[in-house]
């Protein structure tokens, strides 16, 4: 497999590539750990190389920097742009100060896409995602002026990205009734190490057609290998903010480098290649430092994990969900189709329901 093997962003014709690449790290600014322009174009023209075409910022990722890195990038090469799948955020507040210079109201929507656009080059966005959720705006006036903004063309698609399971409903239900562009896509923190997404927000993205875009599939780089019991890992700029892994995660990093080795690839070419198995469509975000760690990353395009690897995988890595989820699943189990199978979904009897006990 490779990176032009395209697959569509939920339910629209948009095709894109089965990774996305992260721009999180494009840009040296201060306070950011970022890699040099030089080593982020690199990145970057090997991704598109190799036949990748979907590309993921935001507008305060190194402060702005990462936006204008790529801007000078496709700048520098005119008609590429147009065959990219180009993607930012809004809602960071980047004027101290002002409180309506972030945020998903109208007035900031519309400034902080001008800025975007300016910083990027382009007249238009192919993904603007709703980087969180903004409690202060009501989500009508969000999704009126994204639908304002796909109309007059500046916007292509629009997405949530760490918005709750509940206000995305929301915004879908009032969009579809009121026949504004819907979201196609969440953009949200999924790995074998963060799997509470699978209680709430993978459920709604299934069913109404979503892709998911994961960030830090790799878990801030605890999946990627380096991190092994009684090892210090002496290369990594985030180590020292993060923090290293806990027991509970050493136990699924152990299994995935485990996995590795029968395979003989690396623990991030697993976790990746778990990912992209799950059901539905899941498009990575990798991002890269340096142009090994893209090319690492992209290992995990040739990896097929079998079924009993992906169940050991799932097994290690089992989730604890909030309620109502461990009580949905053990009702349905339990008395649902009072022992019947129904749509392959069996279920047994509870001991106390017996016909002869029922009081008509």
């Amino acid at each position: 497999m490779s990176l032009d093997n395209y697959v569509t962003l939920g339910r629209s014709g948009l095709r894109v590539s089965p990774f996305a690449l992260g721009a999180m790290t494009f840009g040296e600014d201060p306070g950011a750990a970022g890699t040099s322009v030089e080593e982020s174009e690199r990145i970057l023209a090997r991704y598109l190389d190799r036949g990748g075409n979907f590309i993921d910022t935001a507008n305060f990722y190194t402060n702005g920097h990462s936006e204008k890195i790529l801007g000078d990038f496709f700048g520098c090469s005119p008609g590429r742009r147009e065959h990219v799948v180009l993607a930012s955020k809004f809602f960071t507040n980047l004027f101290p100060g002002d409180p309506n210079g972030g945020g998903a109201g109208r007035s900031a929507i519309t400034a902080q896409l001008h800025q975007t656009l300016r910083r990027l080059q382009t007249d238009y966005l192919d993904v603007y995602w709703l980087h969180n959720w903004d409690r202060h705006t009501p989500i009508e006036e969000t999704m009126r002026t994204l639908d304002d903004l796909v109309r007059a063309g500046t916007v292509r698609y629009i997405g949530f990205s760490n918005t709750p399971a509940w206000v995305t409903a929301q915004a879908q239900t009032v969009a579809l009734l009121r026949g504004w562009t819907p979201l196609v896509a969440l953009q949200v923190e999924y790995s074998l190490l963060a799997r509470t997404v699978e209680g709430e927000l993978a459920p709604l993205a299934a069913d109404q057609g979503m892709a998911l875009v994961p960030w830090s599939p790799l878990k801030n780089g605890f999946l990627s290998g380096k991190y092994r019991r009684g090892t210090d890992v002496v290369d990594s700029e985030r180590a020292a903010f993060v923090g290293g892994p806990n027991d509970d995660e050493y136990t699924v990093i152990d299994a995935v480098a485990d996995i590795a080795d029968e395979l003989e690839t690396t623990s991030a070419a697993v976790s990746l290649a778990w990912l992209r198995a799950r059901t539905g469509t899941v498009v990575p975000i990798i991002g890269a430092r340096r142009l090994a760690h893209l090319e690492a990353n992209l290992a995990a395009l040739n990896i097929t994990l079998r079924p009993e690897q992906l169940h050991r995988l799932d097994k290690v890595s089992v989730p604890a969900l909030n309620y109502p989820a461990e009580l949905n699943g053990d009702m349905r189990a339990m008395l649902q189709f009072a022992g019947t199978t129904v749509d392959g979904q069996p279920s047994r009897v509870y001991p106390p329901l017996l016909a002869s006990d029922v009081r008509y």
